[in-house]
């Protein structure tokens, strides 16, 4: 029948018995979870005390097999620093019609500056809008990801602590020695983040409150992450 068999195909489908593509998940009393270690678009952290983390070292411009990301570093105003380092990020740039979500950035910041949140849910109507500059990546003053027009944000209040969760359950150099240590310094809004159980599991899981601000979420909004041990953040987490 060429052609035609696949008009065939389409009537078939007419009529709600018939129908076999599902709604959005939207439609059917929110969004599907989200796997905790999910590579989506990516924010700058800062450190608890509001300074930024980056540091300007391009190492991330120069791992991204897909070189979607710009950076030039510049020196830091003694008196007024941007960064606790000598240097601080001038110019951050992401191209997401390049990006290939890859995260290899994240593994080569050595200062965690860089992590993915949980959101893929975003359009853009111009190429221009598709080039994140540091203004739209770096974090707010609680430390939650800038909420662009163009992006979906409503299941924030769930998916926002989980910002750098398949890092923190990566070992250094895939040792599994360093499992369950926490290695992460202390993020603007959420503090020292406890570690993953990592590949072989064990860790003892509880859960901990999660209060965003009230235009992210409501007070019910909670987050279920790993218990951590006061001596292995003393150790590990100190210094960065």
């Amino acid at each position: 029948m060429g052609y035609l068999g696949g008009f065939l195909v389409t009537f078939r489908q007419r009529g709600k018995k018939q129908r076999n593509t599902r709604e959005y998940a939207k439609g059917e009393g929110g969004k599907r979870d989200k796997p905790e270690r999910l590579h989506g678009r990516h924010v700058l952290n800062r450190y608890e005390d509001g300074m930024e983390k980056c540091i300007g070292c391009e190492l991330c411009a120069g791992v991204c097999p897909a070189k979607c990301i710009y950076v030039r570093g510049q020196d830091n105003d003694p008196a007024d620093p941007v960064s606790p380092g000598e240097r601080f990020g001038f110019v951050y740039e992401i191209n997401y019609l390049r990006c290939i979500h890859c995260d290899l950035c994240v593994e080569a910041c050595p200062t965690e500056a860089i992590t993915e949140s949980k959101l893929f849910e975003f359009s853009f109507t111009n190429r221009q809008d598709a080039i994140y500059t540091k203004a739209e990546l770096v974090v707010t003053d609680d430390g939650m990801p800038q909420q662009l027009p163009w992006e979906d944000w409503t299941d924030l209040a769930t998916v926002a602590h989980q910002s750098s969760a398949w890092v923190r359950a990566t070992a250094p150099g895939g040792a599994a020695a360093y499992e369950g240590k926490v290695g992460w310094s202390g993020e603007l809004g959420f503090g020292v983040k406890p570690p993953e159980a990592g590949q072989s599991g064990g860790a003892s899981v509880g859960t901990l409150p999660y209060l965003p601000s009230a235009e992210h979420a409501g007070p019910d909004a909670h987050a279920t992450v790993h218990e951590v041990d006061p001596e292995a953040v003393h150790e590990h987490g100190e210094g960065h």
